[in-house]
């Protein structure tokens, strides 16, 4: 019974053991938000003000408003973590990290409406 014990103890060991992400996940996911950000606004642009009439034609502008809008917020937490990571400020460090990500999200805001 002990031996099957201590087989069974391994074998959760060996299947719990920490797993290291790939080097480039961080790239990949970045990319990926960034063109599915890119797809919305691509959508949302080719979209015509006079469809918005039949309630039928608003399901791929709401679909791409949304998709868009949870990819930009996974760049913005993407990134400020990263630079949050590569401060060595502690706390203090993240929160400026943070305060910089929405200074920079409200700049390409304005820079995507137009308004400078």
């Amino acid at each position: 019974m002990t031996e099957a014990a201590s087989n069974f103890e391994g074998l959760l060991r060996e299947a719990l053991a920490p797993v290291e992400p790939p080097e480039d996940l961080v790239e990949r996911l970045e990319s990926t938000l960034t063109s599915i950000t890119e797809l919305a606004a691509d959508e949302l642009e080719a979209w015509e003000l006079s469809a918005m009439r039949d309630p039928r034609n608003w399901v791929r502008p709401a679909a791409a408003l949304m998709l868009g809008s949870a990819a930009g917020a996974g760049l913005v937490v993407l990134r400020a973590r990263r630079r949050a990571q590569s401060s060595t400020g502690g706390l203090e460090g993240a929160r400026e990290a943070a305060e910089r990500a929405v200074r920079e999200l409200s700049r390409e805001t304005r820079r995507l409406l137009g308004e400078r």
